[in-house]
């Protein structure tokens, strides 16, 4: 995760003690999550986990998936942004789709809680899905390089999206979605005009 990151909240800055907190309550997220899934996931359950007040965590996380947004975008956040400049650019963008689909693809629960979490309407899931699409859209623009038609990173946004819902709703696994987004990126490339 980018130190960046790691301080700063979707609701304020952090100091490195409430970052170390953050970070806590995070871990133990996903470890409540292995074993009770996302319908059995609470604020408090977590807490305890995570051995931090239950009113201390609720200061950070205005909800369940309020916090397992937070997971994911740390996860994605800690993905290297090293887009080589040279190859084709298919390549690179078929790379960046199957890093952002495979992030939790070893996960079950965690992959299925992402989808469920990031459908919410909590208005600090809301700011976490912006800043994941914008973050998603940065680096497709990086692997699109500097000639890039606007409806092509469109589409490839679309596509994205669509695939993870695709996956969280159990269709294909996070795998096999990673697979399909190589396929469909490359083919909405060839169509560039």
């Amino acid at each position: 995760m980018s130190t960046k990151a790691k301080f700063e909240s979707t609701r304020r800055r952090l100091s490195e003690q409430q970052a170390e907190t953050v970070d806590r309550l995070t871990t133990a997220a996903v470890a409540v999550l292995r074993t009770h899934g996302f319908s059995g996931l609470t604020v408090r359950l977590v807490a305890s986990e995570a051995g931090v007040a239950a009113a201390t965590a609720y200061t950070y996380f205005s909800s369940k998936s309020h916090l397992v947004a937070e997971v994911f975008w740390r996860r994605l956040d800690a993905i290297p942004r090293e887009t080589p400049e040279d190859g084709d650019p298919a390549d690179r963008v078929a790379t960046v789709l199957r890093e952002v689909a495979l992030l939790v693809s070893d996960e079950p629960e965690l992959a299925a809680a992402v989808t469920t979490a990031m459908m919410g309407d909590d208005p600090d899931v809301e700011h976490l899905r912006v800043r994941i699409g914008l973050d998603i859209r940065a680096r497709l623009n990086e692997a699109l390089g500097p000639r890039q038609d606007p409806d092509v990173l469109e589409a490839l946004e679309i596509a994205w999206s669509g695939a993870l819902v695709r996956a969280g709703m159990g269709y294909e696994s996070y795998a096999q979605i990673a697979e399909r987004l190589d396929v469909t990126a490359r083919l909405i490339m060839a169509g560039q005009r």
